[in-house]
């Protein structure tokens, strides 16, 4: 069963027990991430590492240590 055929088949059985439809699929998949990401950083500021920028510093210093070459 799908996530659409499930969600249809919940609207239908709240429609009959008079109860609120739940909400579809979807609907708070930003605020899911949002509080992913705040939830990492704050585990970054506990953990003593920088809360913003770790990737970027990471390909940064990753960059460095190849040679350049001289064109």
């Amino acid at each position: 069963m799908s996530i659409t055929q499930q969600y249809l088949l919940d609207t239908y059985r709240a429609r009959q027990l008079g109860e609120p439809a739940p909400p579809a699929p979807g609907t708070h998949d930003r605020r899911v991430v949002r509080e992913w990401r705040d939830r990492r950083r704050f585990q970054a500021v506990l953990a003593g590492r920088p809360a913003r920028g770790r990737v970027r510093r990471a390909l940064c210093r990753w960059r460095s240590r190849w040679p350049r070459t001289l064109g």
